[in-house]
């Protein structure tokens, strides 16, 4: 679990947004992970999509690293934001959009 432990900690701490989940950006495997893509891709946000379901080590590690019992699982700049219902609410309320800015990570929104 220590290597998995480290994949994960080297892509949160190595990307300014990263997403856990089911799939790829290009073809999400799960509704959830899905909406979420939909909301950073119309925010115009660069991410990376980090595939759960190539490693069991990081599908499990995930959880543990976070205490989240979900997947997915957003970060921005080392941070944990939280899986698909936080995102959802937090981009409705424009509260997404808000932290993404107050993180100096660029938002088109609507591009």
């Amino acid at each position: 679990m220590a290597d998995a432990h480290q994949t994960i900690d080297a892509e949160v701490k190595g990307n300014d947004v990263v997403l856990f989940m089911k799939g790829t950006p290009q073809f999400p495997m799960c509704g959830f992970s899905g909406q979420v893509v939909q909301i950073l891709n119309y925010l115009g946000v660069p991410y990376k999509g980090v595939n759960v379901l190539d490693d069991e080590g990081v599908r499990q590690g995930i959880k543990d690293y976070s205490n989240w019992p979900t997947i997915p699982q957003l970060y921005v700049k080392g941070e944990f934001v939280g899986g698909c219902d936080i995102t959802r609410e937090m981009f409705q309320s424009g509260e997404l959009q808000q932290f993404f800015t107050e993180k100096g990570v660029p938002v088109k929104q609507g591009a």
